[in-house]
């Protein structure tokens, strides 16, 4: 789908899902939340955004404390764009990233999504573990770009990375950026500037494309 055309309508919407657990990091889903959730009021409800757990409905605590609920359970038949946060990739046995990269029946689950993955910061090493990046183009948090070379992605050092079916973000904050790049690609750019107008904020870097 193209940069500055809408394919999304109110009478057919696009589903996003964003993924919380444990150690995620606030900016790294907050971001999104805010910018996808104006662009879904500014369109009439062209864009819906849930939140949700890898499992059950509940509250998980995020880097810095923040206690958040997830009204749903990770759906991946209602989704057609699933984004994953970071948080805590240093840390390896603490709450974080970690935890979703060594379960072996979550990285299986998330191989098989037929939706647009969007990785944000080290939520990138997360679909790296689960196989999604390797051959591809993409980019991450720069502490965690060698690691991420390392599995057999092609990085990019770039805001944002869109490779078709795979969206990531480099960087904490680059969850406003890569949201940002969600609505102009299906709500369109005029949307995408408005949204942008709202927030008083102007997107960094560039948006490299395949």
């Amino acid at each position: 789908m193209s940069g500055g055309a809408a394919t999304a309508s109110a009478a057919a919407p696009l589903r996003v899902q964003v993924l919380l657990f444990d150690g995620a990091e606030e900016q790294d889903f907050i971001a999104p939340v805010e910018v996808l959730g104006l662009g879904g009021r500014m369109s009439g409800g062209a864009l819906t955004t849930t939140l949700v757990t890898t499992g059950r409905p509940g509250t998980v605590t995020c880097t810095y404390g923040t206690e958040v609920r997830a009204p749903g359970g990770w759906s991946p038949e209602k989704a057609d764009v699933l984004v994953v946060p970071g948080g805590g990739y240093n840390d390896k046995t603490g709450p974080g990233v970690n935890r979703l990269v060594a379960d072996q029946g979550f990285l299986r689950r998330l191989a098989a999504v037929d939706a647009l993955r969007v990785g944000i910061c080290t939520g990138t090493m997360v679909l790296s573990a689960a196989g999604l990046t390797k051959g591809r183009n993409a980019t991450t948090h720069t502490g965690a770009k060698p690691d991420l070379a390392a599995q057999g992605a092609t990085v990019v050092n770039a805001r944002v990375v869109d490779d078709g079916d795979l969206i990531t973000g480099g960087g904490i904050t680059s969850g406003l950026d890569v949201a940002l790049w969600l609505v102009e690609r299906f709500l369109g750019a005029k949307l995408a500037q408005r949204v942008e107008t709202v927030l008083e904020y102007e997107r960094r870097g560039t948006v490299w494309r395949a």
